[in-house]
């Protein structure tokens, strides 16, 4: 067998795995570079994926967390070179790289690569917390929980469905919680490209939502777990729904009457979006001052027509799969004499769309058409 090592002597192992791991260094430092370099021509977009985290989750097969740590340091070691020879000679590693990606800056890289030489992440951590210290943890006081609960409530009553017991109480730690008044945010780094400023801040308030994010996590066949945190609003907003629909789900089973609401928000978010309706008005003849409306009946028709879904297909006729972030993109340009009609309107992810028009108008003039766009939001923003 090709990897069988039975027969090798101890030394032979153990020289063996010193140059594998030598060699994987090196490799590390080349594939990060490659990375970097995919990430900032943008060569994702062409290919019909809508940003570098897809393009590696989908075509290089990496895991979400693989993928977002690759990235994050491939930028690091664009803006801070010395990380690709830390790298290559093994003086750190990948996930200490990670840790470090709120601290660096131009003045400290050298200083904060010598001193997490061949440390491991729990030394890194500590060094980074005696340089860097956050606040203090907010005081609580809470009540503990009494005798366990071992049976379920009767369905039949909207009070004691499956979620009362957990939302109590988490109602009841929030309402007992003691936490220290605000103390501000600092931040220190730098940002990195497309992820945005990535800061360390200390949090002037301890929210259990903000601890807590909501998971959806898959149970079997087309059945999933959502488990969430909810505000005291949120929690009387579900009894107040439950109160207002018991007449058609008596029991107020939380997933009906969540399943029941999701529908009203998507018909009313694509009315206000695609024109959506099932009883639409007959085309207006008359056509708006602003040059970029879309007509309702465009609008409806084209989503139809494009299914919800990015319509950019890359040369080897892959159609790029985002559906979030979609715009309504005019093939031939309004400055050109573009027309808001059905065949030539189109969905666009706001990536593609971008890309298209960095292709016609070129990347300059994009470039200073977006920052005059920031100014002027800036401008009319209310002071304070």
């Amino acid at each position: 067998m090709k990897y069988a090592l039975s027969h090798l002597t101890h030394q032979v192992v153990l020289q063996g795995l010193a140059t594998l791991v030598a060699r994987g260094c090196r490799h590390t430092a080349a594939l990060i570079a490659y990375i970097g370099e995919v990430d900032a021509r943008k060569l994702f977009l062409p290919a019909g994926y809508p940003s570098m985290f897809s393009y590696c989750v989908n075509v290089l097969h990496f895991s979400e967390q693989a993928a977002y740590k690759r990235i994050c340091v491939a930028r690091m070691a664009r803006r801070f070179p010395a990380i690709y020879d830390a790298l290559t000679e093994g003086r750190v590693h990948l996930s200490g790289l990670f840790l470090l990606k709120a601290f660096m800056t131009r003045r400290n890289v050298d200083e904060i690569l010598a001193a997490v030489t061949h440390k491991s992440c729990r030394e890194i951590e500590k060094l980074l917390a005696e340089r860097y210290p956050k606040a203090d943890v907010a005081t609580k006081v809470r009540a503990l929980p009494g005798a366990r609960v071992v049976a379920a409530a009767p369905a039949a009553s909207p009070d004691h469905d499956q979620l009362s017991v957990r939302t109590v109480a988490s109602s009841v730690r929030r309402t007992e919680e003691q936490v220290s008044p605000e103390t501000g945010a600092s931040a220190v780094g730098e940002s990195f490209g497309g992820l945005g400023p990535i800061t360390a801040k200390v949090p002037s308030v301890l929210r259990t939502e903000e601890r807590k994010p909501a998971k959806v996590a898959p149970l079997g066949l087309k059945r999933y777990a959502l488990q969430l945190t909810m505000s005291q609003e949120m929690h009387d907003k579900l009894r107040h729904a439950q109160a207002l629909l018991s007449h058609v789900i008596s029991s107020g089973d939380v997933p009906s009457v969540l399943e029941r609401a999701l529908d009203e928000l998507i018909e009313k978010l694509e009315k206000a979006k695609f024109a959506a309706t099932e009883k639409p008005r007959a085309t207006k003849t008359h056509t708006s001052a602003n040059p970029r409306n879309v007509p309702a009946h465009v609008r409806r028709a084209v989503r139809e027509r494009d299914g919800f879904q990015c319509t950019f297909v890359s040369e080897d006729g892959r159609r790029c799969p985002e559906t979030h972030f979609l715009e309504f993109d005019h093939i031939d340009p309004v400055s050109r004499g573009g027309k808001a009609t059905t065949g030539r309107m189109r969905l666009r992810c706001w990536a593609h769309n971008q890309y298209e028009a960095e292709r016609l108008f070129g990347v300059p003039f994009m470039q200073r058409k977006l920052h005059e766009a920031m100014e002027t939001r800036a401008a009319e923003r209310p002071a304070g």
